[in-house]
């Protein structure tokens, strides 16, 4: 059985500062193949959310196939959106 895709897309900016790592509104990657150019600090927030989804799980209170996230950065605080592409 194919693992289906995941998308994790930055969808809004709610700190005072700008993204130290360069992450703007609208940047989105492939889990699988571009999750090397997302921060490290939300890549080690997303990867159970993405686990979770990918594996049939679900979010509470999210919509199926999907889970929003921020990052720890205070100063920052970017929020993502994980999609699962083709469940």
């Amino acid at each position: 059985m194919k693992r289906p895709a995941v998308r994790i897309t930055l969808i809004d900016r709610l700190g005072r500062c700008g993204c130290h790592r360069g992450h703007k509104v609208g940047d989105s990657y492939d889990f699988d193949t571009q999750r090397g150019q997302l921060c490290p600090m939300a890549m080690h927030v997303a990867f159970p959310y993405v686990d979770i989804l990918r594996y049939g799980g679900a979010i509470p209170g999210q919509p199926e196939g999907t889970a929003t996230f921020c990052c720890p950065d205070v100063d920052t605080i970017n929020v993502f959106k994980i999609e699962v592409e083709n469940p």
